[in-house]
């Protein structure tokens, strides 16, 4: 029997391997101009836990970047070869989803309400079909919403130090509702579990602060409770459980 190597077979191979990188290294090229989008955008953002008369500028700009991530990732998409989406997902997934957070940050600040996904993935120029190409996918969509919850649970408490003692009543109600909604669903996926179990935790700082104030005297007389986001909440959730 001969022993031999066919030393054509490691050209391919090694061939097959700098395609790989190249397509790899690609990726993260676009990968960080939407990092460094999302980063200015979070930037713009932060000035609502120390100035509440700047959150509807903060919104604006924080859109700009958010709509310039639509073309990068119309570019990524192009980088990404057909039918091998989840591949090289794990590139992309952290900082889907912190663009989600973001969005659904500013629609709250904006409207009150929870943003649906179909609604963030048009804003990112991202399809929610997974058969139809690049899309938006259902477990990122929760995360960043679950990355939503921790920021107003923040929120809620700064606002309390510039003296509105409304706002973390509104935030605990549509906290409350988000709560109520994740419950229906049954998490799979180990990571979205652990983040949901700190969900409860970011409900109950909130009605610790909401409690707060409520016994020192200095919340002021609320008709509603936020109908409208607490109702959006539940849409946002049933349209989850019908995909």
């Amino acid at each position: 029997m001969a022993n031999f190597v066919n030393l054509e077979v490691f050209a391919n191979y090694q061939q097959y391997i700098d395609n790989e990188q190249e397509i790899r290294e690609n990726i993260r090229t676009k990968v960080r101009e939407i990092e460094q989008l999302a980063k200015e955008a979070t930037i713009q953002l932060q000035v609502i836990h120390s100035d509440l008369s700047k959150i509807d500028y903060a919104c604006q700009e924080a859109r700009k970047q958010i709509a310039a991530c639509s073309d990068v990732y119309k570019q990524l998409a192009d980088v990404v070869p057909s039918g091998q989406y989840y591949r090289y997902s794990d590139h992309w997934t952290y900082i889907t989803q912190r663009l989600v957070f973001l969005i659904a940050m500013v629609i709250y600040l904006e409207a009150g309400f929870l943003v649906k996904r179909e609604t963030v993935a048009e804003m990112l120029g991202l399809k929610v079909n997974h058969a139809l190409g690049f899309h938006l996918d259902i477990e990122d969509y929760l995360m960043g919403i679950l990355q939503m919850a921790s920021e107003l649970s923040r929120f809620a408490t700064n606002s309390v130090t510039m003296g509105d003692y409304d706002r973390p009543l509104n935030i605990s109600h549509f906290m409350a509702n988000l709560n109520s909604g994740f419950r229906l669903l049954n998490l799979k996926n180990d990571g979205l579990r652990k983040r949901f179990d700190a969900l409860k935790y970011d409900v109950k700082k909130i009605e610790e602060v909401v409690y707060d104030i409520s016994i020192r005297g200095l919340r002021n007389n609320i008709a509603q409770h936020s109908e409208e986001g607490a109702t959006s909440c539940k849409d946002a959730v049933d349209e989850v459980l019908s995909n």
